[in-house]
């Protein structure tokens, strides 16, 4: 970065004009005020206040008015308010009236001079206080004229006459705000107290606050923000209506809160036939619709037919997409009305599944016994089947309809789960489910394989592998089972992973399942013979074997196939952990097999794994043999490598120090360190560290990597292990307080000093990558 001037002179100048900056705020900021008072008041204006540096003010003179006017307000209402309820009594009749109603024309009245002068804001504050002395003549009239009328009735009566007096004196006054929003929220109270004063019940109160919620609908085409009580209004309704039609017991008693619901979807379909941005309107009247026409079959059927029978009046919802004489927001909101109960079909048909396909985990209690007898027939199966069915065909029709993939995964999810689930929830005999079960499976891996679209394809791979597992599974509780079923999938998975045209994913997918399926094979063999589960292990081993023996002729899939075939060696490894002897043998065979594999130039890498099996095998060995020197094992290893490294690096000295003195330094040194770990003398672990400061000094001489952190991390846990038990004692010599102080300063000094430790970290990780 050019610095022309020097730092101290630089950064005054950029102190001068950042005050500068601000001056200059400061002055737009004033002037801007002046601008908006000069466009919304009609008095004469001050000049506009000249560029000032001083600090702004915290309030403008309109809002300081404002809450002054407001403030006045308030306290005139107040004002009224205790005049009304505490010194009514001590006037007559004749008093009462002149009082209030002339303060009250008074009030009502003011604004209009006010206005003429420009005096707006005032006019407003009068004029608020106005309508509420308005209100407090409707409770005066009612308490000295009508005392006996029932208040319901009365209020209902007096909100209906003050919101017509308000609506009118707001359009008779134009410049005021107030008198309009009062108007409506009285016109909220006539009908439902009405109603209320009738003894009306739920429903009929529901017609009330429904009828109230069409008059603010069409009062928000003129004033927008009607739309809120109309909404608020039309929810409570319709709940109402949706609570007593899953109340009725039947038809009959279905048809009254049905019609409400069907009006309030008709009102919600007209709210947003008129306002294009209010298509959730048409949404929700769908919903209401389909819940009004599929709520009266509720009492009358079982409840999965009455879900289906809601599917069956949603259809014609998804099909209004395609209905172009209707606008397109109110196709929009059908449309995903429609899906919504298609969503919510799919969400119960799913709780009916569930139970029948997880219960087959119940077969790992006990393996091979033969105890799952034929599926008992679920009593609304069919209907649950259908809904699914239908729900899956009418997402891909729509995704077909509005070349949309999302729709085409979610039918074939919702078609796997209920071809799949179908068997069981029918009662189908158990042969005769595990081969639809299969047939289901194998489709939904052949849409995988075939589907040019990614994200369908996927989908239905995700189906094909749950539903794999879980017919897998459901195949262990009989021998037989066993063998058919997870031999024919892995014959299926091994034909998709050999099919060409498919995707790369997907055949890997399927490379890696067969590989699966085959350790599955020979695991469920082994158990046939009276062998110990140890020695299953080494039926195991055959999988990498013959993996590592395809190789290259694995082509596309050998990469996911090799993985797997990882995987199987782990389970051999893990098999035969139950004798030392056998887990011996099986890391060897697995170094052997990695060894084989690393002959082929692409696998190199494999030779680090062959190495590592092969030491863990010896050390394995030498434990179960109770070698407590294992040195007089490892020396004669060591020597040899390191000799061989040495010879290599002369050779090639490009060559890393971890491929040269790695594996030698590790086959003692780590073996050494575990012995000495657990090892109460002193001469092993001296003797250990001796050598390994010998070998980070040979390392850091040489400038090799691999000695030096090798030799200095066994040197520093040989150190730790000695002086644990002083620190230990130490420790719990000193006060308690200490510990934490200790810390406290350890952390303040490395906060202080954090940059330049983190450049010191920095050198030395350069430092160790420059090593050879």
């Amino acid at each position: 970065m050019n610095m022309p001037l020097p730092p101290a002179e630089e950064l005054a100048l950029i102190d001068r004009e950042l005050a500068q900056l601000d001056s200059r705020r400061q002055y737009l900021l004033a002037r801007r005020d002046w601008l908006l008072r000069l466009l919304h008041a009609a008095v004469p204006l001050a000049a506009p206040p000249a560029p000032t540096a001083g600090p702004a003010k915290d309030a403008s003179a309109p809002s300081a008015q404002n809450v002054l006017l407001t403030l006045g307000a308030v306290l005139l209402a107040v004002a009224a308010l205790a005049f009304t309820l505490v010194s009514w009594g001590s006037l007559g009749i004749a008093g009462r009236s002149v009082v209030l109603g002339a303060v009250t024309a008074a009030a009502l009245a003011a604004p209009v001079p006010l206005l003429r002068r420009g005096l707006r804001s005032t006019a407003e504050s009068v004029a608020a206080v106005g309508l509420l002395l308005t209100a407090l003549d409707a409770y005066a009239l009612h308490r000295v004229g009508m005392p006996g009328t029932d208040p319901r009735a009365y209020a209902a009566g007096a909100a209906a006459v003050l919101a017509a007096v308000w609506a009118g004196y707001g359009f008779a006054l134009r410049e005021l705000r107030i008198p309009r929003p009062a108007a409506v929220l009285a016109a909220q109270f006539p009908l439902p107290l009405a109603a209320l004063a009738a003894q009306a019940g739920p429903l009929e109160l529901a017609w009330a606050l429904l009828a109230t919620a069409a008059l603010d609908a069409a009062l928000a085409v003129r004033l927008r923000w009607a739309a809120l009580p109309a909404v608020a209004l039309g929810t409570a309704a319709v709940l109402t209506g949706v609570s007593e039609s899953w109340a009725a017991v039947s038809a009959a008693e279905a048809w009254p809160p049905s019609a409400l619901l069907l009006a309030g979807a008709a009102l919600g379909v007209a709210a947003a036939w008129r306002e294009p941005r209010a298509w959730v309107a048409a949404l929700v009247g769908g919903v209401l619709a389909v819940v009004a026409v599929g709520g009266l079959s509720r009492p009358e059927l079982e409840p999965s037919w009455s879900v289906l029978v809601h599917l069956l009046v949603a259809l014609p919802l998804l099909a209004a997409v395609r209905v172009h004489a209707l606008p397109a927001h109110v196709r929009r909101g059908l449309g995903w009305a429609g899906a919504v109960v298609g969503a919510l079909t799919a969400l119960s048909g799913w709780v009916a599944v569930a139970p029948a396909l997880l219960g087959r985990v119940g077969v790992l209690d006990e393996v091979w016994a033969a105890t799952s007898p034929a599926a008992d027939p679920y009593g609304s199966g069919v209907a649950v089947v259908l809904g699914l069915l239908l729900t899956a065909g009418s997402a891909w029709w729509l995704s077909r309809v509005l070349s949309r993939p999302e729709p085409a995964a979610v039918a074939v999810v919702l078609g796997w789960a209920g071809l799949f689930a179908a068997p069981l929830l029918l009662g189908f005999p158990v042969a005769a489910a595990f081969a639809a079960q299969l047939a289901v499976t194998a489709a939904a891996g052949l849409l995988a394989l075939r589907s040019p679209e990614r994200g369908t394809g996927i989908t239905a791979g995700a189906c094909a592998l749950a539903g794999a597992a879980n017919v897998s599974l459901g195949a262990l509780d009989g021998r037989l089972a066993t063998f058919a079923v997870w031999g024919l999938l892995g014959a299926l998975c091994a034909a998709a992973a050999a099919y060409g045209p498919a995707a790369r994913w997907a055949r890997a997918g399927a490379a890696a399942c067969a590989v699966g399926y085959a350790t599955g094979l020979l695991v469920a063999a082994a158990a046939l013979t009276d062998l110990a589960v140890v020695w299953w292990a080494l039926w195991v081993l055959a999988v990498p074997a013959v993996v590592a023996a395809l190789g290259p002729r694995l082509g596309g899939v050998r990469l996911p196939a090799e993985i797997a075939a990882g995987a199987a060696g782990a389970l051999a490894v893990a098999l035969s952990a139950g004798r030392p002897g056998t887990l011996a043998l099986v890391l060897a065979l697995l170094g052997v097999v990695c060894a084989g594999a690393a002959v082929r130039p692409d696998r190199r890498v494999l030779g680090w794994a062959a190495g590592a099996l092969f030491v863990a095998a010896t050390w394995v060995r030498l434990a179960d043999s109770g070698v407590s020197a294992p040195e007089a094992y490892t020396l004669p290893v060591t020597l040899p490598a390191l000799a061989v490294g040495l010879l290599r690096r002369r050779k090639d000295p490009a060559v890393s120090s971890w491929t040269a003195y790695g594996a030698g330094l590790s086959a003692t040194l780590l073996p050494s360190l575990l012995a000495a770990w657990g090892d109460p003398d002193w001469v092993r672990p001296l003797l250990l560290g001796v050598a390994a400061l010998a070998v980070t000094l040979a390392g850091a001489q040489r400038r090799l990597q691999a000695p030096l952190l090798l030799g200095g991390a066994v040197l520093a846990v040989v150190a730790l292990h000695e002086l644990a038990p002083y620190v230990v004692q130490v420790a719990g010599a000193l006060p308690r307080w200490v510990p934490p102080a200790l810390a406290g300063l350890l952390l303040l000094a490395v906060g202080a000093t954090y940059e330049k430790r983190l450049r010191d970290a920095r050198r030395l990780r350069d430092a160790i990558g420059r090593l050879r």
